[in-house]
């Protein structure tokens, strides 16, 4: 067996926002678990194979920083069927797109903010290839 991301685990202010935002993007998402532990939410969420861990902590202010300069997970990639679909509807539903990258011949990629100002990818592949796929270099 080839190793794989399970899951991550992410500390948010309102669960059902982000499960929101991500049901949004992957519709197959679904709610794996859900419970409090020490008044705090938590939830699992996506498939049978992998999943995000949202945990919920009142953040009494904004943190300010930016994705790529500061520390912390810059974003979170997941692959999808068709990332311009998943486009329209997060922009649908009032999400903020930071880019929209086509420049590559095997992949589109789309990048969103959630409520939370945290950074999602959403990667369709082109082919099966996986050399074109991993290719860098364009």
């Amino acid at each position: 067996m080839s190793s794989y991301v399970e899951h991550a685990n992410i500390t948010v202010n309102d669960i059902s926002r982000t499960i929101a935002f991500l049901q949004t993007a992957m519709p197959d998402f679904s709610v794996r678990g859900e419970g409090k532990d020490e008044d705090r939410a938590w939830c699992h969420i996506g498939t049978d194979i992998s999943y995000i861990a949202l945990q919920q902590e009142g953040i009494d202010k904004p943190i300010e920083r930016i994705p790529n300069y500061h520390l912390g997970v810059n974003h979170i990639g997941f692959v999808v069927e068709d990332a311009t679909r998943v486009a329209e509807n997060l922009k649908t539903a009032g999400f903020e797109q930071v880019s929209f990258d086509k420049s590559h011949p095997s992949r589109k990629r789309a990048y969103f903010y959630d409520n939370d100002g945290i950074e999602w990818e959403f990667i369709e592949y082109l082919t099966e290839d996986f050399g074109s796929r991993n290719d860098y270099v364009l």
